[in-house]
């Protein structure tokens, strides 16, 4: 079977994903937690490039994230920040609309979903 980013339009369709999502997170009531620990963290300026950079390799692809970092830990990455069973909720319910909006179809969006909150409920390290 193709990478997942080959299934759902490639680069390009990663791009339309992510930043879609963060306008979303900008702008949703269910983003405010979310955007929150951005600013808490290293801040909004290196979000979207690095979600992209991520999700490039996570769906398949070229493996960006991991070469301009060395690697592709989610816990490292998230380490600094305070994560909550309904921020990883959140983070969920903003991508699921995201992707729908964006024309991510619903097969390749069911088996994201469900690789998404694996890796979501594990970052979870606070009450």
């Amino acid at each position: 079977m193709d990478p997942m980013i080959d299934r759902i339009g490639g680069e390009r369709q990663v791009h339309l994903l992510v930043n879609h999502f963060y306008d979303l997170i900008e702008t949703l009531p269910q983003g405010a937690a979310i955007m929150a620990m951005h600013q808490r963290g290293h801040g909004l300026s290196h979000v979207r490039p690095a979600q992209f950079e991520f999700l490039c390799g996570f769906f398949g692809g070229r493996r960006y994230y991991a070469e301009r970092h060395g690697h592709m830990n989610l816990r490292e990455i998230h380490a600094h920040v305070e994560i909550r069973r309904q921020d990883a909720e959140d983070w969920l319910a903003v991508m699921d609309r995201a992707m729908v909006e964006t024309g991510v179809a619903d097969r390749e969006r069911a088996e994201i979903t469900a690789t998404f909150r694996r890796a979501a409920l594990m970052l979870v390290n606070t009450d």
